[in-house]
């Protein structure tokens, strides 16, 4: 029973098929390179169709040892040497073979989406950790995708106004994925930057404190470009600097889904009402869970953001995807299969706010 429960743990493990699939694509080469997006948006989808739901949670005795069991911690550790040594052997390659346009692009494509998932997914959820290390693994998570920023931005910003109209991340009804990409992009980085400032100001130091974590994270960044530059050349930046924007975009897309048209009523004295179970969009579907390590159980983590992904719960309030994150992330990149899906679902009292 022990070792059953043990075996079921490791299955967030399955996260690291996506570097996997990337290592391969390196290693073969060719139509390889495409391996990676491949398995997550053709083979993951199938999977999720095939295979049933899980909208189960866990005991109160269970949620408590598995919240100070380490092993979940160390799954996530593990991303950060593996995401480095990807983003690093895709570097070799590409600056040391002849390698033909399409296999660029698709190894491109491939790390993008490592430093996406395995990056910066995991570095939110280390991000929102008390304890200082795994605040600064996730920071080291987020730093290839060039979005250090998304560590003010994400828990200064939008965890307070998520599902408002305030909130760069929150798609409104009827915005298309493509439009969505330029006005969160843009409007989470000016953000990041006025929040840091507020911070900055209420603590009474000046811009070029030590605590200026955007200062830093800017110069940390540069720097980390330059390496490439220094090691790789021109084709090695240019690579890490595609990798990092389809990294990001892979990132918005997650965030598109998450929130779509999804908004938040005012009460009578004008400030906007608690985040609640029907703000986020979330998905019980058994692959997506795994590989995005809970994320789906996107509402129980604006409940309460410190909770750890293996513990995440299922609401029965909140919405439910049709599909699973990945399959609706290919949805979202269709606009207009995805408003004919994700419309009708939209509660028509958020659409009138």
């Amino acid at each position: 029973m022990i070792i059953g429960t043990k075996m079921k743990d490791l299955k967030y493990l399955a996260a690291l098929l996506i570097p996997a699939t990337a290592f391969i694509g390196l290693y073969f080469q060719g139509y390889w390179s495409f391996f990676t997006p491949v398995f997550s948006f053709v083979l993951i989808p199938i999977f999720e169709i095939l295979l049933p739901q899980d909208n189960s949670n866990y005991a109160s005795e269970t949620i408590e040892n598995k919240s100070i069991n380490k092993l979940f911690d160390w799954i996530l550790y593990l991303n950060l040497p593996i995401t480095y040594f990807i983003l690093f052997s895709s570097l070799y390659v590409v600056t040391t073979n002849s390698l033909l346009t399409y296999e660029f692009i698709g190894i491109i494509l491939s790390t993008g989406m490592v430093l996406g998932t395995n990056g910066i997914n995991v570095g939110h959820e280390l991000g929102h950790r008390q304890n200082t290390n795994e605040r600064f693994i996730g920071k080291a998570l987020l730093l290839p995708a060039l979005y250090m920023h998304f560590y003010i931005e994400h828990n200064y910003g939008h965890h307070l106004h998520a599902a408002t109209k305030e909130d760069p991340a929150t798609a409104r009804y009827n915005q298309n994925v493509y439009a969505f990409w330029f006005t969160s992009t843009i409007r989470q980085y000016i953000n990041a930057w006025k929040i840091q400032m507020k911070l900055l100001k209420n603590n009474s130091n000046n811009f070029f404190a030590f605590k200026n974590d955007m200062f830093w994270f800017t110069i940390i960044q540069f720097m980390y470009l330059f390496f490439v530059f220094l090691i790789f050349g021109n084709l090695g930046l240019l690579f890490a600097l595609c990798a990092a924007v389809t990294g990001f975009l892979l990132l918005e897309t997650v965030n598109y889904i998450e929130h779509y048209g999804l908004l938040r009523g005012k009460t009578n004295s004008g400030r906007y009402e608690r985040v609640k179970e029907i703000h986020s969009w979330n998905s019980n579907h058994i692959v997506g869970r795994i590989i995005l390590y809970e994320l789906t159980r996107h509402s129980d983590h604006h409940y309460k953001t410190s909770k750890k992904y293996q513990v995440l719960e299922c609401h029965k309030e909140s919405p439910q995807m049709p599909f699973g994150y990945p399959t609706s992330m290919v949805l979202a990149l269709l606009p207009p299969l995805w408003f004919s899906i994700m419309n009708k679902r939209v509660p028509r009292e958020m659409i009138l706010l």
